[in-house]
């Protein structure tokens, strides 16, 4: 029944997959926290520049900004990102750019609202103890802040490895390229699309239960 899935490498695409939400995970989860800090700092610039950022790249559709990486980064200002002759490598790390600028904002909105969540009197303690504003919110505020927001994390987390999907559309190898591939050569469009649905559930299903198990074990009590 699944002869067709030969001569493919299903599993490569998949790893392709892993590798795009990995890298994207961790480079959106660092400019993510980067911005928050923006949009609660004392400062008017910086919470200026946090609040215009998240509210421009939020509302831009993914494909616009991969394509963009691609296009005008690449294209028309000529950024390698150090690889200059490897097009598959210069399209990965693009549209790991991509995913980052776009998953980063949803990122640093479940941030606020945990550090919503931290009494105000904790931080003015701090203060008062001496420590400056980056001390407190590194030290007193963002440690509560990610035990409350895990779930929310892990629900960008998700969304992120289906996003990682629109990486097609700049050629980067990951499943949803394959996908299309095998459609165009193969009469087998409903086990095909049920091999990659189930591809997807694999990566993205148990994602969900462990970062829900751990958003309960580490649930700030209050």
């Amino acid at each position: 029944m699944f002869d067709f899935l030969e001569g493919y490498d299903v599993l490569g695409a998949f790893w392709t997959t892993v590798q795009l939400t990995f890298f994207a995970a961790i480079g959106s989860l660092i400019w993510g926290t980067i911005l928050a800090g923006m949009r609660v700092s004392p400062v008017p610039l910086m919470r200026a520049f946090g609040t215009v950022y998240v509210n421009v790249f939020r509302n831009i559709p993914l494909t616009v900004i991969i394509v963009f990486t691609s296009l005008g980064l690449a294209d028309v200002f000529g950024i390698t990102l150090g690889v200059p002759d490897d097009f598959d490598a210069l399209g990965f790390r693009l549209a790991v750019l991509g995913l980052i600028l776009y998953t980063s904002t949803f990122v640093c909105e479940s941030l606020r609202a945990g550090i919503n969540t931290v009494p105000v009197g904790q931080a003015e303690a701090a203060r008062a103890l001496g420590l400056g504003f980056t001390q407190v919110l590194r030290l007193i505020v963002l440690p509560q802040a990610f035990r409350s927001v895990i779930g929310p994390l892990a629900n960008v987390l998700i969304a992120l490895t289906k996003n990682t999907t629109v990486a097609a559309a700049i050629g980067v190898g990951e499943a949803a390229l394959l996908m299309k591939e095998m459609i165009e050569n193969e009469a087998q469009l409903l086990l095909i699309s049920l091999v990659f649905a189930l591809g997807f559930v694999v990566l993205t299903l148990p994602t969900g239960l462990i970062l829900g198990w751990l958003g309960k074990r580490l649930a700030v009590k209050r």
